[in-house]
């Protein structure tokens, strides 16, 4: 019989030992369903919310803290034995004097790694659902290391991109002779820190967060505003048909509050003729550059824009010398349907006026509009700012479609997000309408009980032309502004 004769056994092998796995979580109490909707209804409306687990502030602008963020003590202590084994630099100028270590992303330890994989992803999931903000996968995260006479001095946290800072304390017991706190600053008229108003003291385990924008210390209050005068039922609506072409509900602008007619005139203004030029690069004011118009701007003049109303009309002066203000005219005053697409306006189209239509529009379950064939277009900027649509899902529909005359293919869809600002350029062959709102919408209440749908700022503004210039024959393009409600 032929066959190998087996080998020798050898001396045993030592079994490798895996890595120690470590975990960590936060709070079961800020995790749970009811504590969490409470929390981002507070968010949404801008009111403080206070819970043993969690407090919500708004003063001096809004901020988070979580007392007891990490369940277990044991994996505390493992961790700041970690982070203080690490190598600190030195960072040293006029605003601060600490160390620092490097970026926690690539570290291999086991309780840096949990922490890590913790704030990127539970917490991470948690606060954009509790803000309503799609936060990016990715965390700048990092140890800093205060020691005595160390300090950090007033700054806003802005950087490019940032949403959201966090601070997470392990701390010994501390006092507030100590210093060390943790001082929030309110502004002048001018936006610039004024004085403390707040100081949160360190201490183990407290998580501190706030959200971070351009303009972070004024921002969400007037936003809060808006939406207050919205919720609160102050504004008269008047349901928009025929039913073959719109369903919807249009505000009275005769009626509004303070609050939402600042916000209409607004954008009717000059100023915002000029900031939206300026951002698009469209002519929609005499006094913005256009690419074929850099020279002999006293040459005639005739608008190429707007033949008719659409929802509203707005106008701003045709000629340098006429100094009037913006002005609107509604056809709500003159008891008149205002038809959402443009019609033929002769008198206008000779005036050179530069005109933007719009209206404040509440949607809710049921309303939708329809485009038709005899629809007129032109070339347009579309604004959107959206109020109320936190917890707002596509699959509800009331999203504004953009297709090509003639196609079902969508070219563009632009999702109702709140206190987001929404630009799109059409031309002559691209027609838009609202996504039917289904009965999904209805899930809405249950986290927001006392909304019904959500509402939007709808404005079309038409390019300001000198006489012999063609409309410009542009791509559509869409731009969307993040919280970037400031009347």
């Amino acid at each position: 019989m032929n066959g190998k004769r087996p080998a020798d056994p050898g001396p045993a092998r030592p079994v490798k030992k895996g890595k120690k796995q470590v975990a960590a979580e936060f709070s079961d109490a800020v995790t749970e369903e009811t504590v969490r909707k409470q929390v981002a209804e507070a968010w949404s409306c801008r009111t403080p919310f206070s819970h043993e687990a969690i407090v919500l502030d708004m003063d001096p602008f809004l901020h988070c803290v979580i007392p007891n963020f990490i369940q277990s003590q044991d994996f505390l202590e493992g961790l700041q034995k970690e982070l203080l084994s690490l190598d600190f630099h030195e960072k040293y100028n006029d605003l601060y004097k600490f160390q620092q270590s490097d970026d926690l992303k690539k570290r291999k330890e086991p309780h840096i790694s949990a922490l890590r994989k913790l704030m990127f992803e539970d917490f991470r999931d948690w606060l954009s659902k509790v803000s309503s903000i799609d936060l990016e996968p990715t965390i700048d995260m990092s140890c800093a290391k205060y020691e005595f006479t160390d300090a950090l001095l007033c700054h806003d946290d802005e950087l490019e991109g940032r949403r959201i800072a966090f601070i997470l304390y392990l701390v010994p017991s501390w006092d507030r002779n100590l210093g060390g706190t943790l001082d929030l600053y309110d502004t002048d008229e001018h936006f610039q820190p004024k004085q403390i108003v707040k100081s949160l003291l360190p201490s183990w385990n407290k998580l501190v967060f706030f959200e971070v924008s351009p303009v972070s210390f004024h921002q969400p209050e007037k936003f809060a505003k808006v939406c207050d005068a919205l919720e609160k039922g102050d504004v008269e609506w008047s349901s928009c048909g025929p039913p073959n072409r719109r369903f919807y509900e249009r505000a009275e602008e005769s009626n509004l509050p303070d609050v939402l007619k600042e916000c209409m005139g607004l954008f009717r203004s000059e100023a915002l003729f000029l900031l939206l030029s300026n951002f698009t690069g469209l002519k929609l004011h005499f006094l913005a550059p256009s690419e074929d118009e850099l020279e002999d701007k006293g040459d005639g003049e005739a608008a190429c824009a707007a033949d008719g109303t659409e929802e509203g009309t707005s106008q701003s002066p045709s000629e340098p010398e006429n100094k009037q203000a913006a002005v609107g005219s509604h056809s709500q005053e003159s008891g008149e349907q205002a038809d959402p697409e443009p019609q033929e306006d002769e008198a206008k189209k000779e005036s050179g006026i530069p005109t933007c239509q719009g209206e404040l529009r509440h949607w809710k379950t049921g309303h939708y509009t329809l485009v038709h064939d005899n629809s007129k277009t032109e070339f347009a900027l579309d604004l959107f700012l959206y109020c109320g649509c936190e917890g707002w899902e596509p699959e509800y529909g009331g999203f504004t479609s953009y297709i090509a005359k003639g196609e079902d293919e969508e070219l563009l869809i632009v999702n109702p997000e709140n206190n987001s600002l929404a630009l799109v350029y059409r031309d002559r062959e691209t027609m838009k309408f609202v996504k039917h709102i289904n009965h999904r919408s209805l899930e809405q209440k249950k986290t927001f009980p006392n909304r019904s749908g959500f509402w939007d700022f709808a404005f079309v503004y038409y390019e300001y032309k000198v006489l012999g210039q063609p409309c410009r024959q542009g791509p559509k393009a869409t731009t969307t502004y993040k919280n970037e409600m400031v009347p």
